[in-house]
């Protein structure tokens, strides 16, 4: 008969005193959760008796966060997307308890954003949120701080030096990859049309700067119309797309680098079929409509951050934020945006 392991058996095993183990199976005193984690194999491989409680202290030894995440526009497909994954990429960690706190700010003044960052603040350990840089939201950013409740910007990165890191892709490059795409699926003289949502969105603003850049250097044929602001809104984008098609014969290219995807694809479903033929669309991220649209062949190509990993990368930042550390650099994580086409959709 096979002799059932002992105690001193799973702590010579684990190479850990009894009394440590003692500890983790009766819930009594502190044990580092990496301790009861290396019981809790040991136990596995030796077939001890007790793996039951020890996981579950293992489980009630987790460091436990509150995180907030302050999206914009509950009404957009996109931002209730990015909600999910984060929730998906909370309860995915299995190094601590992280309870994603997902609020969306439909009144994008500077003022709201700012009282509701603050709030959420008030609730959580850190805090991460996607939003135009403004002064207002940097006294946010720099008042949390203060008060010990690191701020990580996700998507589009905010200049309060306050701020504990960002998280999203490279900008320039993408802004540089979406002028190679309508550069390659032009040709001859024609003019192209830049969206952004406003401004003051540095994500939207640095991708413009090296999209105008690379133009410049390879395809001086085209002719870059000046930023058209359409404040995140889809009936904006539709009016303006609508007055192009009607007043631009030599509209040949529409860049997105910001919100509105849905109403620039309205107008183009009611244009004429040669005009809508004539116009190559690039945007970022990928959405229900975008999807509907590269699949319609309207968009050229949609150049998206990877959610699964932009929302694990973003929790394992706030973490980092929140521990001690000598050196007070902002933590700066970079996703390689995908590229997806009607043939990868």
């Amino acid at each position: 008969m096979t002799k059932r392991p002992t105690i001193a058996d799973l702590a010579d095993a684990a190479g850990v005193s009894i009394s440590t183990v003692n500890r983790i199976l009766g819930g009594a005193g502190k044990v580092r959760s990496t301790t009861i984690e290396q019981v809790q194999d040991a136990a596995a491989e030796i077939g001890f008796y007790g793996i039951g409680a020890i996981a579950a202290r293992k489980q009630a030894a987790l460091p436990r966060y509150r995180f907030g995440f302050l999206l914009q526009q509950s009404t957009r497909d996109l931002y209730r997307l990015f909600g999910e994954k984060i929730r998906e990429a909370a309860g995915r960690r299995r190094s601590e308890k992280v309870d994603a706190l997902v609020d969306f700010v439909d009144l994008l003044d500077p003022a709201n954003i700012a009282a509701r960052l603050a709030a959420l603040g008030r609730e959580c350990d850190a805090v991460a949120l996607i939003a135009a840089d403004h002064p207002l939201i940097s006294q946010a950013i720099e008042s949390l701080k203060r008060q010990g409740k690191p701020v990580v910007a996700y998507i589009t990165d905010q200049s309060a030096p306050g701020r504990a890191g960002f998280v999203g892709t490279d900008n320039w490059k993408l802004g540089r990859t979406a002028a190679w795409f309508i550069e390659q699926t032009t040709y001859g003289p024609g003019r192209v049309a830049v969206f952004i949502g406003n401004h003051r969105y540095q994500c939207q603003d640095i991708a413009d700067a090296s999209f105008r850049s690379y133009i410049r250097e390879h395809a001086p044929r085209l002719m870059v119309d000046d930023s058209r602001p359409t404040h995140e809104e889809p009936q904006v984008a539709y009016d303006i797309v609508k007055e192009l098609l009607a007043k631009q014969d030599d509209l040949c290219g529409i860049y997105i680098a910001g919100g509105g995807i849905s109403g620039v694809l309205r107008a183009l479903r009611e244009a004429p079929a040669a005009k809508r033929r004539a116009v190559r669309i690039v945007c970022r991220d990928i959405g229900p409509e975008t999807r509907n649209g590269l699949n319609e062949g309207l968009i050229t190509a949609a150049l998206c951050h990877p959610l699964e990993l932009t929302s694990a990368e973003l929790i394992a930042t706030m973490i980092a934020a929140l521990e001690p550390k000598d050196s007070p650099a902002i933590i700066q994580r970079i996703v390689p945006f995908e590229i997806i086409t009607p043939e990868s959709v």
